[in-house]
């Protein structure tokens, strides 16, 4: 597999996400992607209690740990590299986490608006 340009959304080097837990498609710290991630997991999250439980009650239990999978489960606080998608679907229904930006892939933009991701912006990151 073949990674896409390790690039943020503000066009400057992927900074890492979180290395505990562990997190990526590739499961390197970093919100990398590929063509074969179909789920683009390319938005760096900071995990909310709101959050886990809006992707729970979508079928995706993000706070269970799955030892088969090397997932520890998460918690409020958390770093995580999300599904665009799923970040944009949390954005409608009102209740998306805050997001790091230079943790955050540009290819994330061709889900989420920039201007919607800079809504979420963690406070302690200004672009």
């Amino acid at each position: 597999m073949r990674k896409d340009p390790a690039v943020n959304v503000l066009g400057k080097p992927l900074e890492p996400c979180s290395l505990e837990p562990l997190t990526g498609y590739f499961r390197d710290g970093h919100c990398n992607t590929c063509a074969q991630d179909v789920g683009q997991h390319t938005v760096c999250a900071i995990m909310t209690d709101e959050f886990l439980a809006f992707s729970k009650y979508l079928g995706n239990d993000l706070t269970t740990p799955r030892p088969d999978f090397m997932f520890p489960g998460l918690k409020a606080g958390d770093k995580w590299c999300l599904c665009a998608s799923r970040f944009l679907q949390a954005h409608d229904e009102g209740c998306a986490p805050k997001v790091d930006l230079a943790a955050t892939h540009m290819r994330t933009l061709d889900v989420v608006p920039l201007e919607v991701l800079q809504l979420y912006q963690a406070d302690d990151y200004q672009t």
